[in-house]
């Protein structure tokens, strides 16, 4: 995971939003601007930094968890305690977990992931309804495909 290392220590001497992405993902033509749109809003509102998550995972619908939905510009948005390994938050919040981000590529943990969601424990974590990318991952796996999007357009539209 020498890759996710190297991202967080690049990050850490950015001065505004980050994005980290996998290469497994395709993105809706506004996700971007979606995103940073909700971001601002919701940090504002809350006084804080936060979290967003450009997917509508569906395993998280299969937890018991209390959730908040908010407006964003275009989307609903809804609060969660799990990611993978996209998202995108500030440089503060990059330097105020740098020891714990760096931990997800030095050691093992179950879920891979484990890390971000000890971090989303604590801090504000959004996703969107409906999903704003997707996962290309396998359809049988526990992560499936988003919800109410549109996966052959989806794909269609990002062929160029």
């Amino acid at each position: 995971m020498a890759s996710i290392i190297k991202s967080f220590e690049l990050a850490k001497d950015l001065d505004d939003l980050v994005y980290f992405v996998e290469d497994d993902y395709i993105h809706d033509d506004e996700s971007i601007s979606e995103m940073i749109s909700a971001y601002e809003k919701f940090s504002t509102v809350l006084k804080d930094e936060i979290f967003i998550v450009p997917v509508d995972y569906p395993y998280l619908y299969q937890k018991n968890q209390f959730t908040n939905v908010v407006i964003g510009q275009k989307n609903h948005w809804r609060s969660v305690k799990e990611s993978l390994l996209t998202f995108l938050t500030s440089k503060k919040m990059i330097n105020k977990y740098y020891s714990d981000l760096i931990k997800m590529g030095e050691t093992e943990h179950e879920p891979y992931e484990a890390i971000l969601h000890s971090i989303y424990d604590k801090e504000n974590c959004f996703s969107p309804i409906p999903s704003l990318a997707l996962h290309c991952t396998n359809i049988n796996s526990v992560f499936g495909l988003s919800p109410n999007i549109n996966a052959k357009e989806l794909w269609e539209k990002n062929k160029n």
